[in-house]
């Protein structure tokens, strides 16, 4: 099919078991509704802050003490009269919605499986995900001082802020260029205890789900923690600024000298890379110190939740453009609001001063995400490949020396960093790595390299065969994969591509081209490296079990956030079925679980292009354990 009758051919209406999403990044604070038919079908509720920026409006117009707010000639008073009445009901009920939340079966899951005689055994650190921390202003210059202990991420603080004084909330949320760290005079820090990820903002929930649960079979501030972060940093500023891995070590440490057990991480989403990041971390000399026995003496398990281990595709529209799905599927209306609070060159500008976010641009390059014909992950008979990942139709890239040519994952990265300030491009370079260590000699050689600790494709794993690896994550929703640009044609503009809205088709939707996931983390990323990475020997050399269980994507047609069956990246904290296998897991029973594998993530990893030569070579031999 040419691109041009791409351009005309409607998308198939979706799966009416599949309902769309998600920041990071990560997702849905927001309703965005064109007509009656589409409500059920994309009730979107987005964490993602510059979907916030949309909140704030709705905010503004709810709680701005009756003022007339003005862009323009357009008057946001007026808005109310098109905005969907349910909208309004849900935003004015929000406080009584809080109360809702922790209802009878609150703590059902943790009740039943005390009846069943679990209690509460190793200790339990919880490790948040991108964007889910809450972030408090502790400055007390004169631009600081009316916003002194609130939060400018993660409270209604935030949203009143990023409408009644947008430049001084940026300032702020954006960390300095040159360092990485504080900007001068502002010094913002990741709240700390369980209040600092429980919820959102008020009666959006996030960890409170699992809390709830893990009090109910006995677990109190003296056997869990939240170990939160201030997740715009990059890894190796964490420690630089906050000592955060430092501090991770000492509590891990503490916990299991006074409770006589090892602990638990439980880690959400960009939470597990920060976890694989601290297992390289804590091992070696001059940083933690740690030696090679750290993880083994002191670590019972590893769950993986949703975890983004190579990275999520939607990170590179995000920081290159300021865009994904999102913002390109958003009425006029949404779109008009959102670009005249933070256009798409502010929230690029803004994702780039964050550069934790760019931890989770993809890894693995073209062997993992395919090349411009193929991919791993490409569906049978499907006519363009995810592996084009950035796609130009003809007529619509003519400006920047990349007319008519695709682009692979590979490639738009290098197209995002020869596009980008030096500033950014130095903080990713130096802090990241996105390649493959194809021997076991590479991988050894990566040990001293802490920007390669991050890719669990060029590190391994620490030696600690009685160690355990959960991987729950949830399929079944439709994902980002990749995208059809266009050039930017507004002379004025600082950005050179933007998505091609205009294109529909051959699994496109309005320019974004979606594939299996959760919603956020698409299944390559989710499910690789626990389907087959970790068991190859240069990953995983102590042969670490890893279980896998996948959750499905069973949405309730009448729940707010999906219900007790939902496999969405962000509210599948909230399932019962994951809620009750952290519970398992924490109380010593996790060799109980079966693995549940329904998705194909077998026969995609084993189209992946990596080959475990020492397994291939040991296994002809028949050597036990290959």
């Amino acid at each position: 099919m040419s691109p041009k009758k791409r351009k005309q051919h409607k998308t198939p209406a979706a799966s009416p078991v599949v309902l769309p999403e998600d920041l990071e990044p990560q997702k849905e604070l927001l309703v965005v509704v064109e007509n009656s038919t589409k409500r059920a079908k994309k009730r979107s509720y987005t964490l993602v802050f510059i979907i916030g920026g949309i909140v704030g409006l709705l905010v503004a117009i709810l709680f701005a003490n009756n003022q007339d707010i003005v862009i323009g000639d357009f008057q946001l008073s007026a808005l109310v009269d098109v905005i969907p009445a349910g909208i309004l009901k849900e935003a004015t009920d929000i406080s009584q919605r809080e109360k809702d939340v922790v209802g009878a079966d609150a703590f059902s899951v943790g009740l039943a499986l005390k009846a069943e005689g679990l209690r509460a055994n190793h200790p339990v650190i919880m490790i948040p995900g991108v964007i889910s921390t809450g972030l408090e202003s502790w400055g007390t210059e004169e631009k600081s001082r009316p916003y002194f202990r609130k939060r400018l991420w993660g409270s209604w603080s935030m949203l009143r802020a990023m409408v009644t004084d947008r430049a001084t909330w940026k300032q702020h949320v954006m960390l300095d260029k040159d360092t990485g760290l504080d900007p001068p005079g502002i010094k913002l820090r990741a709240a700390q205890g369980f209040d600092a990820t429980d919820f959102f903002v008020t009666g959006y929930w996030i960890w409170n789900k699992i809390i709830e649960n893990l009090a109910s079979i006995g677990y109190d501030p003296t056997s869990a923690y939240t170990a939160s972060y201030d997740w715009r940093l990059a890894y190796p500023d964490l420690e630089l600024r906050d000592q955060y891995f430092s501090r991770l070590k000492t509590y891990i440490e503490t916990s299991h000298r006074l409770s006589g057990k090892k602990a638990v991480l439980i880690a959400h989403s960009m939470g597990s890379q920060v976890v694989h990041y601290f297992f390289k971390w804590v091992e070696a000399e001059g940083h933690g110190n740690g030696g090679k026995s750290w993880v083994e003496d002191n670590i019972d398990s590893f769950i993986n939740i949703s975890g983004c281990m190579l990275g999520a595709v939607k990170g590179v529209p995000a920081v290159l453009s300021g865009e994904m799905k999102d913002t390109a599927q958003l009425n006029r209306l949404a779109v008009f609001g959102l670009e005249k609070f933070f256009s798409r060159e502010d929230r690029a500008e803004i994702l780039r001063a964050m550069p934790g976010i760019s931890s989770m641009l993809p890894k693995g390059g073209d062997a993992v995400w395919g090349n411009l014909t193929w991919a791993p992950d490409d569906e049978p008979n499907q006519n363009v490949s995810y592996g084009a990942f950035l796609k130009f139709t003809e007529g619509n890239s003519t400006l920047h020396g990349h007319a008519h040519t695709n682009f692979t994952v590979a490639e738009s990265l290098q197209y995002l960093l020869r596009n980008s300030d030096e500033w950014f491009r130095k903080k990713v370079e130096g802090s990241y790595s996105h390649g493959i260590a194809h021997t076991r000699k590479e991988v050894e050689r990566n040990e001293g390299v802490p920007r390669k600790w991050v890719n669990p494709l060029e590190s391994r794993l620490p030696y600690a065969p009685s160690m355990k690896i959960y991987c729950f994550y949830g399929i079944g929703k439709v994902t980002e994969r990749s995208y059809y640009y266009q050039d930017v044609t507004d002379p004025l503009s600082r950005l050179n591509i933007s998505i091609d809205t205009t294109v529909n088709g051959d699994g496109s939707d309005r320019g974004v081209v979606t594939g299996e996931g959760d919603g956020t983390v698409s299944l390559l990323s989710a499910g690789y490296m626990c389907a087959k990475g970790w068991k190859m020997k240069r990953y995983n050399p102590a042969r670490i079990p890893v279980k896998i269980f996948e959750m499905p994507h069973q949405p309730d047609m009448f729940g707010v956030r999906g219900g007790p069956n939902t496999g969405d990246h962000v509210d599948i904290l909230g399932r019962q079925k994951l809620n009750e296998l952290i519970l398992r897991v924490a109380a010593g029973h996790g060799d109980d679980i079966p693995e549940n594998i329904e998705s194909k993530i077998m026969e995609i990893s084993e189209r992946v292009k990596i080959k475990d030569e020492e397994g291939e070579f040991f296994a002809s031999l028949r050597v036990p354990g290959f």
